[in-house]
């Protein structure tokens, strides 16, 4: 098992029983103790977990998302395929409105060489883009956000109220057909709304692993989406519900292999 896969089924085993034990890791795992040891300490530095003797403990609160570092290993190859199909959705000459997170990144990073305006919404796009030579970038006010190094706030929402984009391109936490579009964070949901609200086109850029799932915060309903790009592990449910509700849906990448 690759590291990445290693930490999220750790992730998951913490979201059950809060509390972990190296042996049973290292044993459900095959891996070493040692190995294990080192995925946890990597934890505590993400702040996810409290090492105790044998094992850690869960951080995170219930409904609380991991830190930015954590999910940037979850699904990678799927946030890249993503990205670049986000980006070929986008002609050369459009001002982009690019919210935080992990998969906008590598939207960021698909647009690298492109002519566009890009308003970015972290620190990482921010990061990303400086040195792109053809892009013309723009940042919000606001306060950025510890950790996550997204900007939030009422200057960060007044700064989009002011302007005007072709595309706004938005993560979320979680998407289903009942409760639609939704975040952990209360302020970032009041920003993707006003992101939303000043473009054309509303682009959600999510893996598939965050369908059917619902967080604290009640962004919008599938009906105030355009499009959806994903991966091809979305529940067909959940893929019916967004066509029902008049949104493109965009698959990322090769079609999971049957039986898969």
């Amino acid at each position: 098992m690759e590291s990445a896969d290693r930490i999220r089924a750790i992730m998951n085993a913490l979201r059950v029983n809060d509390t972990v034990l190296v042996t049973e890791l290292a044993s459900r795992h095959g891996v070493s103790e040692m190995t294990i040891r080192r995925d946890l300490d990597d934890l505590a530095q993400q702040g996810v977990v409290r090492r105790v003797r044998g094992g850690a403990v869960s951080l995170l609160l219930r409904g609380e998302e991991p830190p930015f570092g954590v999910r940037e290993r979850e699904a990678v190859e799927a946030k890249r395929r993503i990205g670049a199909e986000v980006a070929s959705l986008i002609a050369d000459g459009e001002a982009v409105l690019l919210d935080s997170g992990t998969t906008a990144l590598e939207v960021a990073r698909a647009l690298r060489e492109r002519r566009v305006t890009v308003l970015a919404l972290a620190l990482q796009a921010v990061r990303e883009l400086a040195t792109a030579p053809r892009i013309r970038l723009v940042l919000p006010g606001g306060e950025v956000r510890q950790g996550e190094l997204n900007f939030t706030g009422p200057l960060t929402e007044t700064s989009l109220r002011a302007l005007r984009f072709d595309t706004a391109v938005i993560g979320c936490c979680g998407l289903s057909a009942e409760h639609g579009v939704t975040a952990h964070d209360l302020p970032e949901v009041a920003v993707k709304q006003a992101a939303m609200d000043a473009a054309r086109r509303v682009v959600v850029a999510v893996d598939s692993g965050k369908f059917g799932r619902t967080a604290f915060g009640a962004v919008c309903p599938l009906s105030r989406l355009d499009v959806v790009v994903t991966d091809p592990g979305i529940p067909p449910d959940q893929h019916d519900a967004l066509v029902a509700a008049g949104v493109a849906v965009r698959l990322a990448g090769p079609a999971p292999e049957a039986g898969a």
